[in-house]
């Protein structure tokens, strides 16, 4: 293995500052203490370096060395496997983790992503709303009965709950949580980690600093 780069954008608008996805990045290696630095791409001007590494022109992406690894999802199971402060040693331990990362994304994160990009540009009158509303209260629903049961999704604290806790910081951001307890304090449990608490605060010096 190699030094750990993290690419972001060099700069965006107010919006979006602390939910960016390299904040999942930086709080996982937070979380296990590994040693990294921050590197800058142009939020306005996205040349053929940037889509080599990330071929939607997105961020963030993450190199290890010679391994440039795009996704966030990808790229907090890359972490995982390096510290077992991010997934258990274990074979169900690492088998449990890889399941809720993956649940996150394509269960929680595939209904709450269009349900907030709808608040996030105020089509509230829109035909579709009710059908967004149900969707992610459904899949909320889930998650409130597990997560009444758990204090982490998968035993130990994990790269699933950065996931997953990221996933539902927007959703909470727009009063989606008012009726889900267990998700809302889940969240909570999250959020007030000290590894959370730097990498929010550094992603949003980042971003200011271009100001």
């Amino acid at each position: 293995m190699g030094d750990l780069v993290l690419t972001t954008f060099d700069w965006v608008p107010e919006a979006p500052r602390g939910l960016v996805r390299d904040l999942r990045v930086r709080w996982a290696l937070e979380e296990a203490g590994l040693p990294y630095r921050v590197a800058s791409v142009p939020f306005k001007e996205r040349g053929g370096e940037h889509f080599a590494h990330q071929p939607f022109g997105q961020v963030p992406w993450l190199t290890d060395g010679d391994i440039s690894i795009f996704e966030s999802g990808a790229i907090l199971l890359h972490l995982g496997e390096r510290s077992t402060k991010l997934m258990p040693a274990d074979l169900q331990g690492r088998s449990d983790t890889k399941e809720w990362l993956f649940a996150a994304l394509n269960s929680v994160e595939a209904a709450s992503m269009p349900w907030v990009m709808f608040n996030f540009f105020g089509f509230t009158d829109s035909p579709e709303r009710k059908w967004l509303d149900d969707f992610l209260t459904l899949r909320l629903k889930h998650m409130e009965a597990v997560l009444a049961k758990r204090e982490w999704l998968a035993g130990p604290f994990s790269v699933a709950d950065i996931m997953m806790a990221d996933v539902l910081r927007p959703i909470d951001r727009f009063d989606g949580l008012a009726n889900s307890p267990a998700c809302r304090d889940y969240l909570a449990r999250a959020t007030a980690r000290p590894a959370f608490g730097k990498a929010h605060a550094d992603q949003m010096a980042h971003f200011a600093a271009a100001d």
